[in-house]
């Protein structure tokens, strides 16, 4: 299953009518085959503008993030519950790309420039174009050279 991201404002309300918030999202991924593997809890902060959901007008919420693999087919079904609730004011789901692994190469990054093998590569390959450059010669088959001296 692939992983995505569920970002949603919810209402700024008690702690424990946002838990029931949380739990409803939860049970809802979890009711359509999702597995959530983190939960993220942004806090509550002003809204970037006024937002209007439900037929309330919004200017302040709490931001949650939850991360969960879930099947393609019945993000559409997510997305319908989601909207139903009267509390969440806004959600987005996004895919979420998998990593990939990176090779660490501190030991060549600390090497000084001149001795790294990228640099030499790079000098080496200015020493050959400098070497395949023509140079102007003299003898070109013309009775004169056409340049003053």
């Amino acid at each position: 299953m692939p992983s995505y991201e569920l970002s949603f404002l919810t209402k700024v309300l008690p702690k424990v009518d946002t838990s029931t918030i949380l739990k409803r999202a939860a049970n809802a991924i979890f009711e359509h085959g999702g597995i959530i593997r983190k939960i993220e809890n942004l806090g509550s902060r002003p809204t970037p503008y006024k937002i209007s959901s439900h037929g309330q007008v919004h200017k302040e919420a709490s931001y949650f993030v939850y991360t969960f693999d879930f099947p393609p087919a019945k993000l559409s079904v997510l997305n319908e519950v989601l909207a139903r609730d009267v509390d969440v004011i806004r959600k987005r789901i996004f895919r979420v790309t998998p990593e990939e692994p990176v090779d660490c190469m501190l030991e060549e990054e600390i090497k000084p420039a001149p001795y790294r093998k990228e640099v030499q590569d790079m000098i080496e390959e200015g020493r050959r174009k400098a070497a395949q450059k023509k140079k102007f010669s003299y003898g070109n088959n013309l009775k004169i050279y056409p340049f003053q001296k």
